[in-house]
C-alpha cells in the first residue's frame, strides 16, 4: 500500500519560468510527486496547505553569496546556520558560497575543502564556486579535485591587487582548465589600472572618503574588463559568467557576444536596480559601500530595461554580512574598507518589486530568481516545479506589500540598505526539501539539514535542461 503523502499545497497557482497552472502540489520524501489538475480533488495528506489566491513558484537559487568571508583584516560576521536561515526567511531554499583563499599560503581547494565544512551547520542546501587568485602548477590537479567534489565554476577577481586579483595569465590558464573540465568561469570584471588610477587620483585631490566611492570605480572600468575577459573566453571557448553587472554597456557586451555563439551569462544585483547614486548623499553613506558602486539614476533605468528584456539572465544577492560598526571604521578612505552589502533575505521582494513594476511578469521574475540560476550553475533538481524536481517551494500573496526593517530582518548585522523601501513578494510559506520552514507561525529552524550539492558539467548539464524560451515553445 503505497504511503499517504507528507505535504500536498492545494489549489495553487504554478508559476514556473516557462508558464503556470492551477494544481495540487504532492509532495513525498522532499520531492515533488506530482502535480495534480487543481479540478481534482485534494488528495488526504499529513500536512495540507490551502493556496487559494495565492502563487506557489520554485525555492530561489541565490549563487552569489559570501559567508564566513575572510578579506584583509576584515570577517563577515555571519556563519552558515545564520545566512541559511535568512536565506529561508526571503525564499530562497539553496545558496552558492565561494571558497576564496583567504592569503597565499590557503590553496584554492583548502579553500572550498574549508566553506564545504562550514556548510555542514546550513539550514538550507549549499553549493559552492572554488577561487584562484595565482597559478601555479598544482592549479590544474587542485582543479580536478573540485571537479571531483561537484565544484563546477571558478571566481577570479580582475581587481583588488595585492589580495584577491588574479593576473591576465592566470585567467587565461584557468578558462582552459574549465573547458577540460566542463566547468563554467565566474569573473569579478572591473579593470584594476583605471581604478587603481581613479582612486589614486581622488586621494589626491582629498575626495577619498565613502561620499565619493561612485566617483572613484568609473563605469568604464568595468566595461573595458568585461570586454577583455570576452575576448580571452572566446580565445579559449570557455563559458564566463559575470558577477554583479552593473551597467548596459557591460550588459550589452555579453549581449553581443552571446549573438557571436559565446556562451557568455550576465548577473546583476538587487541594489543595482533599486538604489542609485544619490544614497553616496545621503545621511548614511556607508550603508551602501559595495563594489562596483550604485549609479546613476540614468544607468539604474537602463539597466533594469535590459533585465525586463531578459539580457541580464540572473538575480544574485552578493552577500556580504559586515555590520555598521566595520563600515565605519574607515569611511574616511574607501580603500581601506570592507565593501558588500548584506541581501540574501531581502532578494526576492526587492527582485519582485523591481521587475514587476517595470512590466515583467512573474514568469521572468522566477526565471531571475530561481530557475536561470539553477540552470547556468547545473544544479540539479533546483528551479522548476515539476514532478521529480526537489520540493523548494514558495507561497506567496503578489499584492501584499511590506515595509523593510531593517532591524527585523535576520541577517546577523544591524542594517539593510533597504530599509524603510515599500516593497511586494513576500514569502508567506517557505518549503525546503519538503519541510514547512516559514509560515504564519513563524520560522520553524530545521536544524543543520542542508544538503551539500553536488554540481554537474557545465555543457553536460545544458544540454540537457532547456532554456525557459525552448519551454515555452513546447506548452
Amino acid at each position: 500500500m503505497s504511503r499517504q503523502p507528507q505535504l500536498v499545497i492545494a489549489n495553487a497557482t504554478v508559476v514556473n519560468s516557462h508558464g503556470r497552472q492551477e494544481a495540487h502540489i504532492v509532495v513525498q520524501d522532499g520531492r515533488i510527486a506530482r502535480l495534480l489538475d487543481a479540478a481534482l480533488p485534494v488528495p488526504a495528506a499529513d500536512h495540507t496547505i490551502d493556496a487559494t489566491g495565492k502563487l506557489v513558484i520554485p525555492g530561489g537559487v541565490d549563487g552569489h553569496c559570501h559567508v564566513a568571508q575572510v578579506t584583509g583584516r576584515f570577517r563577515t560576521l555571519d556563519d552558515y546556520r545564520t545566512t541559511s536561515t535568512a536565506a529561508l526567511w526571503g525564499g530562497t531554499t539553496t545558496i552558492i558560497d565561494f571558497g576564496i583563499p583567504r592569503d597565499a599560503q590557503e590553496t584554492p581547494l583548502a579553500a572550498a575543502l574549508h566553506k564545504k565544512e562550514l556548510a555542514t551547520q546550513s539550514r538550507c542546501d549549499v553549493a559552492l564556486h572554488g577561487s584562484v587568485v595565482s597559478w601555479d602548477e598544482t592549479v590544474p590537479w587542485q582543479l580536478g579535485q573540485l571537479a571531483a567534489e561537484g565544484i563546477r565554476s571558478v571566481k577570479m577577481y580582475t581587481t583588488n591587487r595585492g589580495t584577491t586579483m588574479a593576473d591576465g595569465d592566470t585567467i587565461l590558464k584557468v578558462m582552459r582548465e574549465m573547458v577540460r573540465l566542463d566547468g563554467l568561469t565566474y569573473i569579478h570584471a572591473e579593470h584594476d589600472p583605471i581604478i587603481a588610477d581613479c582612486t589614486g587620483q581622488h586621494a589626491q585631490d582629498g575626495r577619498i572618503g565613502i561620499e565619493h566611492l561612485h566617483r572613484t570605480r568609473p563605469e568604464l572600468a568595468e566595461e573595458i574588463s568585461v570586454k577583455e575577459t570576452l575576448a580571452m573566453a572566446e580565445y579559449t571557448g570557455a563559458p564566463v559568467y559575470f558577477v554583479h553587472q552593473s551597467t548596459p554597456g557591460a550588459v550589452d557586451l555579453v549581449s553581443e557576444a552571446r549573438d557571436r555563439g559565446l556562451e557568455a551569462y550576465s548577473e546583476t544585483c538587487p541594489h543595482y536596480v533599486m538604489l542609485d547614486d544619490s544614497v553616496y548623499g545621503s545621511k548614511f553613506p556607508e550603508w551602501f559601500a559595495c563594489c562596483p558602486p550604485m549609479r546613476s539614476a540614468e544607468t539604474v533605468a537602463a539597466l533594469k530595461d535590459r533585465l525586463v528584456a531578459g539580457a541580464i539572465h540572473t538575480m544574485s544577492s552578493d552577500h556580504s554580512c559586515y555590520d555598521l560598526s566595520q563600515k565605519r571604521e574607515r569611511t574616511g578612505d574607501v580603500r581601506a574598507m570592507p565593501h558588500g552589502l548584506p541581501g540574501v533575505e531581502t532578494r526576492m521582494p526587492v527582485t519582485f518589486t523591481a521587475m514587476t513594476s517595470a512590466g515583467a511578469t512573474v514568469e521572468q521574475f522566477v526565471e531571475a530568481f530561481a530557475a536561470a540560476p539553477a540552470r547556468i550553475n547545473a544544479v540539479p533538481g533546483k528551479g522548476r516545479i515539476a514532478e521529480g524536481f526537489d520540493a523548494d517551494l514558495v507561497v506567496f500573496d503578489p499584492a501584499e506589500e511590506r515595509t523593510v526593517d531593517g532591524s527585523a530582518l535576520h541577517m546577523g548585522t544591524d542594517f539593510s540598505p533597504f530599509d524603510g523601501k515599500a516593497l511586494t513578494g513576500w514569502p508567506a510559506v517557505v518549503v525546503s526539501n519538503g519541510r514547512v520552514v516559514l509560515d504564519a507561525d513563524g520560522f520553524h529552524d530545521p536544524g543543520a539539514v542542508g544538503r551539500f550539492i553536488t554540481r554537474n558539467g557545465f555543457r553536460e548539464h545544458q544540454s540537457a535542461a532547456p532554456e525557459a524560451s525552448q519551454l515555452t515553445a513546447a506548452l
